[in-house]
């Protein structure tokens, strides 16, 4: 049984113990949050079978951190909470979590710099006005913002990707591979990272001589069924691109699905890529070509981050991108002759 140095029972030992996600063990043990007593039942079972009290109870003096993730806890979302809250059982601290969807937080964050019981927080994506973040700095809240959805501050703390580098180097190896007309699946337009990576995909093609046609290029909000919808429009273009980049593995796997049913082979007549390297990237046939983001290391440099800014240690970089890497896999290929 994985235990801490010490003879600690970590909150990941306890959420082996019990068959559910650590993220569902920190609720439990803060008793914030609304969980089935079922559920409940089955982490206080697991914490009397490891045989000691979980460190996330102690040191919670210290102050818990907030953790404002306002969507389903799945994938992506699910990856990078799993992460903080692991790393901040390693710091002894409590996590207070609120998810769900964005219309209802569970606390608003305004009440937050007012609060004793809490530090500091952790934003993961999130879809409050960037007004509404520079009050939280101003007003001596510590907090890190991962993944940020607009351009921040430069006082605010930020982890993300490498946004721009990672669709850059997927985008190069479709033209490497001789594409030149590659449709593009982003996402919503107003989002920092779509941005960002339709300025990679660019700067990519103009290092082939190529420019990018507005009609190859479609924003939706990035889940199968939007990326089944935008593919389908690009390959029913008189002209049909030869691929697609698509902003996560969910809108490329729409996009295999409209490819399968017009009867076009992915890669031999068309190439499709992700992005993310979810579990449903190497689910697919073929398995996806995609970029992957670091999601468990951006929460764990989310809560280092926040530890120093809470303990008010100097910090010379405030925005940090972590690197991403190409992943290729089954679905590209050389482009398909005309």
């Amino acid at each position: 049984m994985p235990r801490a140095s010490g003879g600690k029972v970590t909150v990941r030992a306890i959420a082996a113990e019990a068959g559910v996600s650590i993220a569902t063990v920190s609720r439990v043990l803060n008793g914030h949050v609304p969980v089935a007593p079922e559920t409940r039942e089955l982490v206080h079972r697991a914490v009397e079978r490891l045989g000691a009290p979980p460190p996330a109870r102690r040191g919670s003096a210290e102050g818990a951190v907030y953790v404002h993730c306002p969507y389903v806890l799945t994938d992506y979302f699910g990856l990078i909470v799993s992460s903080v809250a692991e790393t901040l059982d390693l710091h002894g601290r409590r996590l207070l979590l609120g998810a769900g969807m964005a219309s209802r937080p569970s606390i608003p964050l305004a009440s937050l710099p007012g609060d004793p019981a809490v530090a500091g927080a952790i934003l993961i994506l999130p879809p409050e006005p960037t007004a509404e973040l520079e009050d939280l700095r101003t007003r001596g809240l510590p907090f890190v913002v991962v993944d940020p959805m607009a351009r921040l501050h430069p006082d605010i703390a930020a982890i993300s990707a490498a946004h721009m580098a990672g669709a850059r180097s997927v985008t190069a190896h479709l033209t490497g591979l001789g594409h030149r007309r590659i449709g593009v699946i982003n996402g919503p337009s107003e989002w920092l990272a779509s941005h960002s990576r339709m300025v990679g995909h660019t700067s990519a093609l103009a290092e082939t001589g190529t420019l990018p046609e507005p009609e190859l290029v479609h924003s939706i909000e990035p889940t199968p069924e939007r990326g089944y919808a935008a593919a389908s429009r690009l390959l029913d273009l008189p002209r049909r691109p030869t691929a697609i980049v698509a902003f996560n593995d969910k809108a490329a796997a729409g996009a295999l699905r409209a490819a399968y049913e017009r009867g076009l082979r992915v890669p031999e007549d068309l190439s499709i890529t992700g992005f993310d390297d979810l579990d449903l990237g190497r689910s697919t046939q073929p398995m996806l070509t995609t970029v992957r983001q670091p999601l468990e290391e951006m929460g764990r440099m989310a809560v280092t981050l926040l530890m120093r800014l809470v303990e008010r240690h100097t910090i010379d970089t405030l925005h940090i991108e972590l690197a991403t890497q190409l992943i290729v896999r089954d679905s590209t290929g050389p482009t398909p002759h005309p």
